[in-house]
Formats: structure tokens, sequence, C-alpha cells
């Protein structure tokens, strides 16, 4: 994809709207629609990099409550014809046809591989990448596991969100978020995940969200790792003109 000029690449992860209520995030989730409004004046394309959602989980006739302004805004910028893609993060990854059939976004389970003006993206949430986190790797097996999809399915919505909304605010495990400080260079598993990568092939840019910690990170001479923050402390996002990635805070 070549970016026309004068038009730049929004990339933004961790909102985790519903947390811990929905009346608490909602002056977040206003304040993400505002971002919404600004950066669609000038998106070529928008990345949303997972957890924007602190729970979602798609019945087969029925989606969580709320959220109205989030999806409405969604909605409207894809109708429009600004592309926008959604990778699942560890918080909303029973998405199942939803937002591609209601709202024409693509949604991606696993890091994929995009190209801006000949500069080679990774993007993805960051979810059980790279050594360590063994825990929580073995609780996503079960949660992306089809029969445990199809047994939690059964259950009566209100029963089925009310579980799952608990145990997504109060498990640590399950959130995988539980110790958002610096590491190091050294221990922060998705840095170490993105040099593991660049010995099989190049990348400019490898882009994640989940440590809900905003960094920039030079990998070598031509290759970064960025990751996004959050919106709940930092409200940043990524902006990609073509030429540079640059992290910024929306201050509305």
């Amino acid at each position: 994809m070549q970016i026309p000029k004068g038009k730049k690449i929004y990339f933004a992860s961790d909102h985790h709207l519903g947390a811990p209520t929905l009346e608490a995030s909602r002056p977040r989730e206003k304040k993400f629609v505002a971002w919404l409004d600004e950066v669609k004046e000038d998106a070529a394309a928008i990345f949303i990099l997972g957890d924007l959602f602190d729970f979602w989980m798609e019945f087969k006739t029925v989606v969580p409550k709320g959220f109205t302004r989030t999806l409405g805004k969604l909605a409207e910028i894809s109708d429009s014809g600004i592309p926008i893609y959604f990778f699942v993060g560890n918080h909303d990854l029973w998405m199942d046809g939803y937002f591609e059939e209601e709202l024409n976004i693509p949604v991606f389970h696993k890091p994929k591989e995009f190209i801006f003006n000949d500069k080679v993206f990774l993007i993805g949430h960051g979810d059980g990448l790279g050594p360590g986190d063994k825990g929580y790797k073995r609780m996503k097996k079960v949660f992306t596991n089809p029969f445990f999809k199809w047994l939690f399915r059964w259950l009566h919505p209100d029963i089925g969100v009310s579980i799952a909304q608990y145990l997504s605010i109060k498990n640590k495990l399950i959130s995988g978020d539980d110790d958002a400080k610096f590491l190091g260079d050294d221990n922060e598993w998705l840095v170490l995940y993105s040099k593991k990568k660049l010995e099989d092939k190049h990348c400019d840019f490898f882009v994640f969200g989940h440590r809900h910690l905003p960094m920039t990170i030079p990998l070598n001479e031509s290759s970064k790792y960025i990751n996004l923050g959050d919106w709940i402390q930092y409200f940043t996002y990524g902006v990609f003109d073509g030429d540079h990635f640059e992290l910024k805070t929306f201050k509305h």
C-alpha cells in the first residue's frame, strides 16, 4: 500500500472499554471516539491492536451490551471508505464475524505483515508471543479451544458475560497485564520476539500492544519495536506518515 500524500496511518490499542464498569469507562470511550473523529480527517487506514473491550463474546445472535458510541463511529468511518483493521487481544479474542459482517472491518487473530511505502510492518496485539508467559499461554489454549467455546455458548448470555467480565477484571493470569512496568530490553519478551523474527526476515517496524506501556526501542540500525501503550493511563497512539513512525498522546 502506498500512502497518499498528506495521509497517515494510525494505530491504537488497549482501551479496555467496559472496565471496571460500562459507566466508569464511558469518559474513556468518549475520548476514543473524539480521537477517531480527529484522525479520520487524514487517515489512510486505522489499526486497532486488540483489547478494545475488556470483554467481548459473540453468541450466535447476541453481542455484549454497550459500546454504542464506539461501534457507531467505527461504522461511520468504515462506511466512508477509510479501511479499519482489527487485531484481537487477550480480552476480546472471542470475535466471530460480527465486525466483518456489521462494520466491514477485517479481524485478525495472529500477527500479520503489511507493507506501507516499502516499509515492512509486523502488526499484532502481542499476547502469548516470545519466551515466558507460560501460564497465560496455557490459559489461551483453553479459551481458543473450539469445544470450550461451544460449551460456553450454551450458557445464557447474561450468565456467561457476567462470569467472563468478572474473570477479565479479577484474574491477572487471564488478563496477562499483571506487571505493567518496563522490564529492560533484555527481558521485554516482545522485544526478544521481534529480535528473533529479524533473524529470518527484515522488518522495519514491529508494532504491538498488550504491555500497556508506550515504548520505542531500536532493534538494529533499521528496525524498531513499538508498543502503543494504552487508553487507561497514557492515551497514546502511533502515527506513520509514510517515512517515520511516532508515538503521540491524545490530549482532547
